[in-house]
């Protein structure tokens, strides 16, 4: 009986992970340099949470948290490029799986985060 428990426990625990970490369809992921490219004329989003934001930001970039993008998703053009970011690539990777189910096809993110950035910053 125990053998079963766990057994279902461990794959349900996989499942989750793989749920988590399996790559998005539709979503690409963009080093810094391609992300510097991409991102002029383009829709940029940090969606970390307003104080990380304030405390630097990739210029020309709008700040919707994750924690209340549902507000402002409708607000954006499904014809447009977006490129997300975040801390380190975790947030940013959830709100790009909110943009594939919204309907949105040409979703980017910044691969690790803003912690790779070595581009201009503003406050």
């Amino acid at each position: 009986m125990n053998t079963v428990f766990y057994l279902i426990l461990g794959s349900f625990v996989l499942w989750i992970l793989f749920k988590q970490f399996a790559p998005l369809k539709g979503l690409r992921s963009l080093t810094p340099e391609q992300f510097q490219r991409e991102a002029k004329g383009n829709q940029v989003i940090d969606v970390r949470e307003v104080h990380e934001y304030n405390r630097g930001h990739i210029k020309g970039a709008v700040n919707f948290p994750l924690s209340q993008l549902q507000q402002y998703i409708d607000d954006i053009p499904k014809d447009r490029t977006v490129l997300l970011y975040c801390q380190s690539g975790m947030r940013s990777k959830q709100a790009a799986k909110l943009f594939v189910r919204k309907g949105y096809s040409n979703v980017a993110e910044l691969r690790g985060g803003i912690i790779t950035w070595k581009g201009q910053m503003q406050k």
